[in-house]
């Protein structure tokens, strides 16, 4: 019995001992936990202490950097400074050790290795480009290009870096090409600035002369577009398609392709449009023969008045220049048309006095060109001229421009077609006209007689010209005698100009049988401001006649309905 106290207060000392333990426990767990907060705040400290030295090392470098922009811009501002040319650029890191870049600049004919400063960007160190160099051989400053120089065309590219070029007198060279030819490299035939002194072929000139005027695709014309010239446009067809179309059947029989043609007339007759028709023809036939989907073929116009050159030796070169390109084409299979409009203002007869005589060198350029076309099967020659009797009779023989059309002015029914390609039913009509008609193709029919049938008419109104030849024979020559694919298509403007007119002033819509023979008549009274001389070759010209066959002139001219006679010549 005396034992049950102590048995009962046993438990208790026990939960005493659990609860400190367990606060134990709680301490250490404390501790650590500040331990390892301890720990972090060492690491922190530690990462700091790091990121500031880190932070000091910067500063000093930049300090460093300061005093060295310091020093290189009182350097920069020191004078003398030298003009050069940039040569290459040496990157970084090269065989020598250097750490920085540096430079070959030419400078008074020089070459100088120079070192960069670096308040110099290195994206804009072109080869080419004009730099300045101080007293120390440092590079302070990027200038442009040079923005003056000789002109040469491009023979070929050799590499990304060179370029091969003939000059005036037809002297290859190599040359560097500089930063901007070099991230967009020249076209074979391009026109660039070179300095012969550094070597650089320095950019692409886009010349307003000879290289805009002479390359041009294949023209939008057809010869569905030309009116009133069936025979002519067959003539034509079968000396240039067939030889191109059917190449073994003239091999079979021995024949050779005729080198060029030589389209002869009276001015305005559409002798222009037939040599672009030529070349859209025969572009169209080499895409069936090849299967290529897109015609393609090239036109190259040549104007005889803007190809003649002051200089001596300039035209035969831009001749040479003409032939290169269609040869150059012509090797791909690619058929080229050169057309020589205004022929005889290039390639006059030899001797004749009628001019400065430079086509003593001009000719025989021409000559040696067309005899060198020979083993070109896709070039065809086309001239053009109002005086073919004025051309040099060496270009005109047989061997060269082997084929002769003349291109005369139409005749009634020639009219009619070329007016049909102009009045069409789609334009707008006076309702009169129709009703009149019974339709609106009916009604462009009626426009169309009534335009050739006051053209064409020989009246008094209408007779302008008496010629009398030297053998006797004598001619009259009517208003219609200088009708032209041109005329036409201009009293056609002249009808519709006075349509709109109309509507805008008597709200009358449409082009009427009225308004095509006033044009008519407004277009033959400016035929009044044809030359005013009784001289043959001026008229020949004109009327499309031999100037040496006339022995007089009889001219007639008309004001409103009082006729006026005049011989040998006009009075005011």
């Amino acid at each position: 019995m005396t034992d049950s106290p102590s048995n009962a207060s046993h438990p208790a000392a026990e939960n005493g001992t659990d609860q400190r333990a367990a606060q134990l426990a709680t301490a250490h767990r404390q501790v650590a936990i500040v331990r390892e907060e301890k720990r972090n705040l060492d690491r922190q400290l530690a990462t700091a202490g790091q990121q500031n030295q880190k932070l000091r090392t910067a500063l000093e470098g930049a300090r460093e950097q300061i005093t060295k922009l310091k020093k290189a811009l009182e350097h920069d501002l020191a004078l003398p400074l030298s003009v050069g040319t940039l040569i290459r650029v040496i990157p970084a890191g090269n065989s020598a050790g250097t750490k920085d870049i540096s430079t070959d600049v030419m400078v008074s004919g020089r070459n100088v290795r120079c070192a960069v400063s670096p308040l110099v960007p290195q994206g804009a160190l072109e080869p080419g480009r004009q730099i300045l160099v101080d007293e120390h051989s440092v590079v302070v400053a990027v200038l442009g290009y040079e923005a003056t120089g000789e002109l040469a065309n491009v023979r070929e590219v050799v590499d990304g870096t060179r370029v091969v070029t003939v000059g005036r007198s037809d002297e290859e060279r190599v040359l560097r090409m500089s930063g901007t030819l070099r991230k967009n490299p020249p076209q074979p035939g391009q026109t660039v600035s070179i300095d012969h002194r550094t070597g650089f072929a320095l950019e692409v000139v886009k010349r307003t002369g000879m290289e805009e005027l002479v390359l041009e695709e294949v023209p939008n014309v057809r010869y569905q577009d030309i009116g009133g010239l069936g025979a002519e446009i067959e003539a034509i067809k079968d000396a240039v398609e067939l030889p191109f179309v059917h190449p073994d059947l003239y091999r079979q029989h021995k024949l050779t392709p005729p080198k060029g043609i030589l389209l002869y007339g009276p001015p305005g007759n559409g002798k222009t449009m037939i040599a672009k028709a030529v070349a859209r023809s025969l572009a169209e036939r080499a895409a069936e023969k090849s299967g290529r989907e897109q015609a393609k073929g090239y036109f190259l116009n040549i104007k005889g008045p803007e190809l003649l050159d002051k200089y001596v030796g300039e035209t035969e070169r831009q001749i040479r220049q003409i032939f290169t390109r269609a040869r150059e084409q012509a090797e791909a299979g690619i058929p080229v048309v050169v057309f020589f409009d205004e022929m005889d203002s290039l390639f006059r007869t030899r001797g004749s006095g009628v001019s400065s005589d430079v086509e003593t060198t001009i000719v025989p350029q021409l000559l040696t060109e067309i005899d060198g076309v020979e083993k070109l099967d896709n070039v065809i020659i086309v001239g053009a001229t109002n005086r073919e009797d004025m051309i040099d009779p060496a270009v005109l023989r047989p061997g060269r421009l082997d084929v002769k059309i003349r291109i005369d002015r139409p005749d009634a029914a020639g009219a009619r077609e070329i007016f049909a390609l102009y009045l069409t039913p789609d334009l707008p009509l006076q309702q009169e006209e129709i009703i009149a008609a019974g339709s609106r193709e009916a009604a462009v029919e009626a426009l169309i007689d009534a335009g050739v049938a006051t053209m064409y008419a020989q009246t008094d109104a209408t007779r302008f010209l008496e010629i009398t030849y030297k053998a006797g024979e004598r001619e009259t020559l009517w208003f219609s005698d200088f009708a032209s694919g041109a005329v036409i298509r201009n009293i056609v403007d002249r009808a519709k100009k006075q349509a709109i007119k109309g509507l805008l002033t008597r709200q009358v819509r449409g082009i009427s049988m009225e308004h095509v023979r006033q044009a008519v008549a407004q277009e033959f009274m400016e035929q009044q401001d044809l030359p005013d001389t009784s001289d043959p070759d001026d008229w020949a010209r004109i009327s499309g006649r031999r100037g040496d066959t006339i022995a007089d002139l009889r001219i007639v001219m008309h004001r409103g309905t009082r006729p006026e006679e005049n011989t040998g010549g006009r009075q005011a």
